[in-house]
């Protein structure tokens, strides 16, 4: 059914529908694929086969692409290479789903998500960039931000959490600190993720028709739909004094949350110049049995309740 024929509860209706889909574990989505749809169309909300088959290509290409990711995480970890990534955009861009399915498949202490809170009394006390700096990586290691030292350059300036002189302090020493960061040995790769007005409006209504994502709503999410403009301004400044061939910003096109992600990963791929690394074949040794052990009974109150 085309989009253009929908009327605007049935385009609501539809995007909502795939917010929920997609909130799904992949897996399971394949798993449960015929029983969503049916319980779909029992609600009113049938999908063509040509959604149906769109759907499958998404996560055969997302788990090729995860492929390439744990061979890359190998090459990181044999080569000792330095990653980090920074992820940005405006509230619901959805940063967080590609961090995700990026980290999904690998060792988490290799490839570990930052994701700060706001500063403490003391924090904002340091110079900016140092509790940042804390989460960079070692050898072998990627470091994914979810948001960085950018919250100076969007919320913090629009909502008046910092102040001109520390605005502008950000602009004449963060091209600095990313040359440093780059001498250093760390690859820094920093993407922009770009969504519509509408589209934003769309998943905040899908944040609140949902339970399970309420809590990704906060104050400051529904502010920003206010000063919607101002973000944009915001966001054109950054881009603008930021854009270093050191460190150059990448623009992910985000209004279809699927093609973002395989659009994203694949760009990142191409980013780092990883090979596949040989590993030795594992043989799984035999268990060891000894004659005099015994195995100590488990008293039946420590077992947890059997009710699925």
């Amino acid at each position: 059914m085309s989009n253009e024929s929908n009327t605007p509860q049935e385009e609501m209706m539809r995007r909502l529908r795939e917010d929920l889909l997609d909130s799904y574990d992949e897996e399971l989505e394949m798993e449960q694929e015929e029983r969503n749809m049916e319980e779909l169309e029992a609600h009113g909300m049938p999908r063509s086969n040509e959604e149906k088959l769109a759907r499958r290509s998404y996560f055969q290409e997302l788990f090729r692409l995860q492929g390439e990711l744990v061979k890359l995480q190998d090459w990181v970890v044999a080569s000792g290479h330095k990653v980090v990534i920074l992820f940005e955009g405006r509230d619901a861009a959805g940063k967080g789903g590609v961090i995700k399915r990026i980290t999904q498949r690998l060792n988490p202490r290799v490839a570990r998500v930052a994701a700060l809170p706001a500063p403490n009394d003391r924090e904002r006390t340091q110079w900016y960039f140092q509790r940042y700096v804390s989460h960079l990586p070692a050898a072998g290691e990627m470091v994914l931000f979810d948001r960085s030292w950018y919250n100076r350059a969007g919320v913090e300036r629009v909502m008046g959490f910092c102040s001109d002189d520390e605005y502008e302090e950000f602009f004449r020493t963060v091209p600095e600190f990313e040359k440093m960061l780059a001498r250093s040995g760390i690859q820094l790769i920093k993407y922009w993720f770009s969504i519509t007005d509408d589209e934003q409006h769309s998943r905040f209504l899908g944040r609140i028709h949902d339970p399970l994502k309420q809590w990704k709503l906060s104050p400051m999410d529904l502010e920003s739909r206010v000063r919607w403009e101002e973000y944009t301004k915001a966001k054109e400044t950054m881009l603008e004094r930021t854009h270093i061939s050191e460190a150059l910003w990448w623009i992910v096109q985000a209004v279809d949350k699927k093609k973002a992600r395989l659009n994203c990963i694949d760009h990142l791929l191409s980013l780092i110049p990883y090979t596949e690394v040989e590993h030795e074949p594992v043989d799984l040794p035999a268990r060891v049995r000894n004659a005099d052990y015994i195995r100590q009974p488990v008293p039946p109150e420590m077992y947890v309740p059997e009710r699925y």
